[in-house]
């Protein structure tokens, strides 16, 4: 119990400000957002959740850059995130931010015993990883292909942000059920395997996250190309949440 209530205290004192204007977009990433406005919340909506482990398909490969996709095939992904700082919704500049998930058939790269039966083995490959610097508005942006499932797991993006070599959140974000459903039902190669065995509503780890207020789910929306999916992470800059696990990620819509 006493635990519990750590935890929570710990969440609830990163919400202060946390309901503060985030302003415009960047000169650098205004037509990235402006023209492709995802999906909207309510003005002044936060939602303080805790961090998400890391999972164990997580390694650095080095490689800063914005296309992640690599020769992946998959429905494309335009995935923006914003990082401020907790309390003062300030954005934070020069964090690298790492995101990393699963093709469209579940697999991660650069890891052997994968797949059915531990027979998929894709050591050496590096597709859907990689790390972009935030710029002055605290926004990176990536192309990427949408996340395939695995069992026991809903579709989700893994994220990590780093202020020098402290880590300052690692968490999970996650696609609306119906968008899932969507692309899993009509687009290649994802209809070959049919819909996700878990949806967020019955995934521990989403359902952990609401606990403490909410599974972060992205706000998405299409366009004739892309999917667009947008997430404002606030994080501890102090690196103290991400230390002792308390927490650190407060889940707000990107746009105007």
């Amino acid at each position: 119990m006493t635990e519990l209530h750590s935890r929570r205290t710990a969440l609830t004192a990163l919400t202060l400000g946390a309901t503060a204007s985030l302003g415009a977009p960047s000169r650098a990433n205004a037509a990235e957002s402006a023209d492709n406005p995802p999906a909207a919340e309510p003005i002044g909506a936060c939602t303080l959740t805790p961090q998400a482990v890391e999972g164990p398909f997580y390694f650095d490969p080095k490689l800063v850059r914005s296309d992640i996709a690599e020769d992946r095939p998959g429905a494309p992904v335009r995935l923006l995130l914003r990082i401020i700082e907790s309390g003062s919704c300030a954005p934070l500049a020069n964090a690298r931010v790492d995101v990393w998930h699963a093709d469209a058939s579940g697999w991660y790269s650069g890891y052997d015993a994968q797949g059915e039966g531990g027979a998929v083995s894709t050591k050496g490959k590096t597709y859907l990883r990689g790390a972009q610097i935030t710029d002055a508005d605290g926004r990176v942006a990536f192309r990427t292909v949408y996340p395939g499932w695995y069992p026991g797991r809903t579709p989700h993006i893994h994220v990590k942000a780093f202020l020098d070599s402290k880590s300052l959140v690692t968490g999970q974000i996650y696609f609306p059920d119906e968008m899932s459903a969507k692309i899993y039902a009509t687009r290649e190669p994802y209809n070959a395997r049919g819909g996700a065995d878990t949806t967020n509503a019955n995934d521990f780890i989403f359902r952990e996250g609401q606990r403490e207020g909410g599974g972060i789910v992205l706000a998405v929306a299409e366009d004739s190309a892309d999917i667009v999916a947008s997430l404002v992470i606030a994080v501890d800059k102090s690196g103290g949440a991400a230390r002792d696990g308390s927490g650190g990620m407060i889940r707000r819509w990107l746009g105007k």
